[in-house]
């Protein structure tokens, strides 16, 4: 007989083991290596059985031993020990502490996280950085509150069927037996956040705590009793549902969140964030809610709400696929947003024009997140210098009036949290050989003097882990497939802890191309049996459940990994999460990731594997394109631009094969006559010592702080002075520039000294600008110059303000100034007017430009 329903009951620890429940309930035991050796002597044979989850643990384990342990002075000194450590970490000043005029706390959006495999609220890239963004911050004390949705099936698990056909089990969650406690009022009831939904209903949700070290995280539940069944299962599934399901979710994560937040502040005491960071759209409609709040509490108009609220509202944008982005038919959201559910104060034509794909080749039927973040937040990035790029192309719709160049999307590359993913025997390592990198996380360079033997030691424990694990994996994996005992005794001799180890894992959309490698099965086979030069491919990955392409990519590599000549080099392992995730960087010598080049908006795993003694062996998209530097790793060469994918696939897997057989290869089996690979080892240290300060979380955190945060409270303080003097002003020039715009135009352009000019002559130019109705503090004359190419269009131009010199009648103005000439060749020059205003960050954020009528064979972009 099933039972009815689940649910945990926790353990009463004795009084001298009660600070275990405090380590517990703070998830810095994921990263923190002592407080996992605590967990691990409580009960060494349990803590393995229950897969190191450390409540579960507490739950199972024997109420004799807990009275053994509390009785065990050398265990109780430890637990005090390290109670007393994670105290200190909570409340000791840290490196933001010392910063001064930083934002007192910023709210951290996302509709995932990976925090611990004990958590399952991820599904891949954008749930794992979200939580290494939290625990860099909590490391380096940024007072960040998260947000998020607990999902009571999390993400899916995955199995295989016995024709490698990829299964989802959505295994039930009960909140009480996770890391999480319920946030409750003073009287102890529990918190309620409520969202409006049509005809007269209401979305409720419950909202649980969880500790990711100092970072307080919000997870908002709605399986609540006094929802309706339909609202109770909003919250069931991690990017489950579609339409009206996917919809609620994003509600419930933008505008109950912020509810959520002014809920834990006014219960906790803690500082209101000043800044507000949205993930991706999925939490777009946060800004709504905070517009919201603006109309109601300060009797702000609309639009002045908008700028007050944008002003300290940051959105990263995490994906170069549009396919990537939610987008929503508008009828759907102009149910939820009007009618008898509509706001007074948030009218349902402000909502529908802040996601309006209303620029050239925009979608009018669609409701557009991303675009909807984009018009709510003053500052905007993509993850990678690449991505940055692309993003400014996939968007610049939205500032049409400026060359992609000069859209205002800039980036912070992605980083990855050291503590949760580099090996502890690579740390141990670092502690003897190079201090200052993990005291400090400086002195990177000592890393070119640690001995050879020593790294490759350390490697060859770590390979040898995961081909333990996979053995073990892959055991289980056959079983549940059908496979009986007597068929999977060639398990205990797949893989080679000798062998040249390649790993390949992530998830599976079509354009990160999981079978490239199989492009050519003769000759993938030919290296993995090579008899001199063998190579190894682990493989691991989940494709969305409705994405049945990427179902058939997984079950192509299944079926090939399955054949009896090579299932002992390439193997398969179901259920990719964080704990396989990690034996994966650290025991894998290169790591491979070969996309559709320019859509990796970053792709961290490479990067956790470089800090583990990985090499990378990548198409240069995302963060490898912004840091290969043909030492510390390899280039796959890409043949962007083909009209045909599958002749762009036959080149590059060719091109992938030829680097791992002539390069890859040679390199790792090249040996000295103490058996070590040289070279090898020259380009680990290499891209240790390079890469190592580049890619950790906390530099990346330190770039939003510097960067985002900090300037987004400077605006939103600015915005807040005064009664919000500065955001209603802003928001009645902004209508009067936009009312008066159509009228403004460059009339005359002259320039003196074009002839025969030598460098180090001055250009004089003069304009005249034909205002209408604005002032000349209104807008600012720029003349755009520097080299042009062979279409006369300027190349990475640079730009002088001109003076405003004297009416020139009827509302027009002379304007002048010299362009230096300080360099030959071809140059050019264009003139502008761009609205400009102390409130805002950049010239283009209006998206209005005004340039003169083009000469003859010119378009007005070539002038810009």
């Amino acid at each position: 007989m099933k039972a009815i329903r689940r649910f945990t009951v926790r353990t009463v620890l004795p009084e001298p083991l009660r600070p275990l429940e405090e380590l517990v309930l703070n998830l810095r035991w994921s990263w923190h290596h002592e407080t996992l050796d605590l967990f691990r002597d409580v009960d060494p044979a349990l803590w393995e059985a229950v897969g190191r989850d450390p409540v579960r643990l507490l739950g199972e384990v024997a109420p004799e031993r807990l009275a053994r342990l509390a009785a065990d002075r050398r265990f109780l000194r430890r637990l005090h020990d390290t109670a007393e450590d994670l105290r200190e970490y909570l409340t000791a000043p840290r490196w933001y502490q010392a910063r001064g005029a930083a934002p007192a706390c910023v709210a951290y959006f996302s509709p995932e996280y990976g925090i611990a495999a004990a958590l399952p609220q991820y599904s891949g890239g954008l749930g794992i950085l979200a939580g290494d963004h939290l625990k860099a911050a909590s490391d380096l004390g940024v007072p960040i509150i998260a947000v998020g949705l607990l999902y009571r099936h999390g993400y899916f698990s995955q199995s295989l069927s016995p024709d490698g056909w990829q299964l989802e089990r959505y295994p039930p969650l009960d909140p009480n037996g996770l890391p999480l406690t319920l946030l409750r009022e003073p009287d102890g009831t529990p918190v309620r956040v409520r969202v409006g939904l049509p005809k007269d209903r209401e979305l409720r949700a419950q909202v649980w705590l969880a500790r990711v070290g100092r970072v307080p995280q919000l997870l908002l539940d709605s399986d609540v009793e006094d929802n309706d069944p339909e609202a109770r299962e909003v919250t069931d599934r991690l990017y489950g549902g579609g339409g009206d399901h996917r919809l609620l979710q994003e509600m419930l994560l933008g505008i109950g969140g912020v509810r959520a937040i002014r809920a834990y502040c006014r219960i906790t005491g803690h500082a209101e964030p000043e800044v507000f960071h949205t993930n991706e759209g999925h939490a777009g409609f946060l800004g709504l809610e905070r517009i919201r709040e603006l109309v109601t509490g300060h009797g702000l108009g609309f639009g002045e709400a908008l700028e007050a609220a944008r002003a300290g509202t940051v959105f990263t944008t995490h994906t170069p696929v549009p396919a990537g982005i939610d987008r929503f038919p508008r009828e759907l959201v102009a149910r939820y947003f009007g009618g008898a559910n509509e706001d007074p104060d948030v009218p349902v034509e402000h909502v529908l024009a802040l996601g309006a794909e209303d620029y050239p080749g925009g979608d009018r039927t669609v409701f557009n997140m991303a675009v909807m973040g984009m018009r709510l937040a003053q500052r905007v990035n993509g993850v990678s210098a690449l991505h940055g790029r692309v993003s400014r192309e996939m968007f610049g719709g939205l500032w049409g009036g400026f060359d992609t160049a000069e859209v205002p999307i800039g980036s912070v590359t992605n980083g990855v949290h050291a503590g949760t993913w580099v090996a502890r025997e690579v740390f141990d390592l670092a502690a003897r050989e190079v201090p200052s990198v993990v005291e400090s996380s400086r002195g990177w360079e000592g890393v070119l003097e640690v001995e050879g033997g020593e790294i490759w030691r350390v490697r060859r424990l770590l390979r040898e882990r995961l081909v333990v694990d996979a053995r073990r994996r892959l055991r289980e994996a056959w079983r549940r497939r059908g496979a009986s005992e007597a068929e999977l005794s060639w398990t205990e001799d797949a893989l080679d802890p000798d062998v040249l180890t390649i790993g390949f894992a992530r998830r599976v959309p079509s354009y990160k191309r999981l079978t490239l490698m199989m492009r050519d099965e003769r000759r993938l086979r030919a290296l993995l049996l090579d008899p001199d030069r063998p190579v190894q491919i682990v493989i691991a990955g989940k494709a969305h459940p409705a994405d049945e392409g990427g179902k058939r990519l997984i079950q192509d590599i299944v079926r090939f990994a399955g054949d009896e000549e090579v299932r002992h080099r390439i193997v398969f392992l179901p259920d990719y999460d964080m704990a396989l995730g990690r034996l994966l960087v650290q025991g894998c010598d290169v790591w491979m990731n070969n996309p559709l080049r320019p859509l990796e908006a970053c792709g961290t795993s490479g990067m956790k594997a470089a800090l583990n003694g990985g090499l990378n062996l990548s198409i240069l998209d995302g963060w490898w394109e912004e840091w290969y530097d043909g030492r510390n790793g390899w280039a796959i060469p890409s043949a962007d631009g083909l009209a045909s994918p599958e002749r762009r696939d036959e080149l590059e897997a060719a091109a992938l094969h030829g680097l791992i057989e002539d390069q890859v290869a040679v390199a790792f089996y090249d040996r000295d006559a103490a058996g070590l690979p040289r070279r090898w080892l020259e380009m680990v240290r290499h891209t240790i010592a390079t890469l190592g300060p580049k890619v950790l979380a906390s530099r990346m955190v330190r770039d939003y702080v510097e960067g985002y945060y900090g300037p987004a409270a400077a605006s939103a303080r600015a915005m807040a002075a005064d009664g919000f003097a500065g955001a209603r002003g802003l928001a009645a020039w902004k209508r009067r520039v936009r009312e008066a715009w159509p009228r403004v135009a460059v009339e005359h352009v002259e320039g003196s000294g074009e002839e025969s000019p030598q460098v180090g002559a001055r250009l004089a130019v003069r304009v005249v600008v034909d205002l209408g109705a604005l002032d000349p503090g209104d807008v600012a004359v720029e003349v755009a110059y520097g080299r042009v190419d062979d279409t006369d269009a300027l190349v990475e131009p640079s730009y002088l303000e001109l003076e405003a010199a004297g009416p020139a009648g009827d509302g027009r103005v002379r304007y002048a100034g010299e362009v230096p000439l300080a360099r030959s060749g071809a140059f050019g020059y264009g003139v502008r007017v761009v609205p400009s205003h102390p409130a805002l960050p950049v010239r283009a954020e209006l998206g209005l430009v005004a340039l003169p009528p083009a000469p003859e064979g010119m378009t007005n972009g070539d002038l810009r």
